[in-house]
């Protein structure tokens, strides 16, 4: 039985926290290698199941320490019919992939959830093509038909929501969004841009958001976006208009280099978190809807901690306070 499914709780007002950059981390910090980017065969094995529950702890740790909610993403990015086929997949072992992801995703959040800090279990779908280039397009209906298997999977399970990440071009958006429309299932759109703040199908932010409403009757619970630093897209976001309400999530990436230079490197920049953290703060004043605060390629927990810090900083204690207020603590 699904908790959220009906009442998604990051509507509500409240922030909501998400890990970092699970494939990048996996990479670099934890030495594992990932054809394909793909981090999904990892919920296969006890091993890499314990491995993914080392990840996700110090993120859940900090959102209940915080009393913040937290929004739980399956490790199935690359676990569609394309990227799946080249792994060796077939399409009934990627539906028990999900299956499985959500299993595990609902065992974090019997340990961690508690009434200050609820959890909302996320399907994960990635893009067909690339995450960092818009490749072959595909029409609305081809996207639906595409997309479907995986999104009526997540609805047999115990998913609350659907989201779909790192999206190049509107109309692979526009057939996510359908497709759960026809299930029944909330769903997200997170979109990518380039150094210039555009999609990498050269739409501009604004334009695929409008176009994804548009085609789908406002369908989106809302957008994101992800896997660009907050430099790349701050410009975008002057002036007014109702798009710019539709973005409720950030989760960007540590590092300033463009996605063609992510794509290159054979080492991490994880930039500088507390950085980071002033981008996210100064991008709420101009996004009055955001709440869902986390990160992309190249961050961590530690990035993580820095954005709460950067937009809900702790109350300071007793002597702290005094002592900033000027009061002698002396007797």
């Amino acid at each position: 039985m699904t908790l959220y499914r009906s009442n998604l709780p990051q509507l509500a007002g409240s922030d909501f926290l998400t890990d970092g950059g699970l494939e990048t981390s996996l990479i670099f910090h934890y030495g594992i290698d990932l054809p394909c980017f793909a981090a999904f065969p990892l919920v296969t094995s006890e091993d890499g199941r314990e491995t993914l529950r080392s990840y996700f702890k110090p993120y859940l740790e900090t959102a209940r320490q915080r009393k913040l909610g937290f929004i739980l993403d399956t490790v199935t990015w690359r676990a569609n019919a394309d990227w799946g086929a080249k792994l060796g997949y077939s399409a009934e072992a990627l539906a028990g992939v999900l299956r499985m992801s959500v299993a595990f995703a609902c065992e974090l959040r019997e340990t961690y959830a508690t009434a200050n800090s609820p959890i909302v279990i996320n399907g994960i779908l990635g893009p067909r093509s690339d995450g960092y280039r818009a490749g072959d397009r595909m029409s609305p209906k081809e996207a639906e038909r595409y997309h479907e298997a995986q999104i009526e999977v997540f609805h047999a399970t115990q998913a609350d929501m659907v989201s779909a990440v790192t999206l190049t071009y509107p109309e692979e958006a526009i057939g996510i969004v359908r497709a759960a429309q026809a299930h029944g299932m909330p769903v997200v759109i997170s979109f990518t841009v380039e150094t210039d703040g555009r999609l990498p199908s050269e739409e501009t932010l604004q334009d695929a958001i409008e176009q994804v409403d548009a085609a789908t009757g406002s369908g989106p619970a809302y957008y994101m976006i992800n896997c660009a630093h907050p430099t790349h897209f701050e410009s975008t976001m002057a002036g007014h208009g109702a798009w710019l309400g539709r973005i409720r999530g950030i989760r960007a990436n540590a590092s300033t280099m463009s996605h063609a230079e992510l794509d290159a490197a054979t080492e991490l920049d994880a930039g500088d978190p507390e950085d980071l953290g002033r981008h996210y703060r100064a991008l709420r004043h101009r996004l009055t809807q955001l709440r869902v605060l986390g990160g992309c390629c190249g961050t961590d927990h530690r990035h993580i901690a820095a954005i709460c810090e950067a937009c809900q900083p702790r109350a300071a204690e007793p002597r702290e306070a005094l002592a900033a207020a000027g009061v002698s603590m002396r007797a």
